[in-house]
This record gives structure tokens, C-alpha cells and sequence, in this order.
């Protein structure tokens, strides 16, 4: 299993245990919040170094 896939699979299980224990909307909240929070916390060069990364991979 690749790293990104392991990532995801945690994201998935983090989800299904938030909305178990909080509301629908408050898991919500901080599924969506904490990337966000996470991306706007870098620097005007990491994102321009993560966006460049991105379309590569995607092969634009």
C-alpha cells in the first residue's frame, strides 16, 4: 500500500470515528478544517512547491 493510500485509509477511519462520536456537522467542520488550517499555515512558497508537485503528478 502506497503512502498517500495509508493516508487516506486514516483519513477515512479518523472520519467514521468523528462522526460516531460528534455530531454530522461538526465532524464536518473538522474533516474540512484541518487541511485547510493545515494549508493556509504554510508559506507563500510551500503552496506555490505543493500546487506545482500536484499538477505534475496529475500530468497537466
Amino acid at each position: 500500500m502506497s503512502k498517500n493510500a495509508k493516508i487516506a485509509a486514516g483519513g477515512v477511519a479518523a472520519g467514521i470515528i468523528l462522526l460516531i462520536w460528534l455530531p454530522w456537522w461538526a465532524a464536518l467542520l473538522v474533516v474540512l478544517g484541518v487541511p485547510a488550517a493545515a494549508y493556509l499555515a504554510l508559506d507563500s512558497g510551500q503552496r506555490r512547491r505543493l500546487r506545482r508537485a500536484t499538477r505534475k503528478e496529475l500530468g497537466r
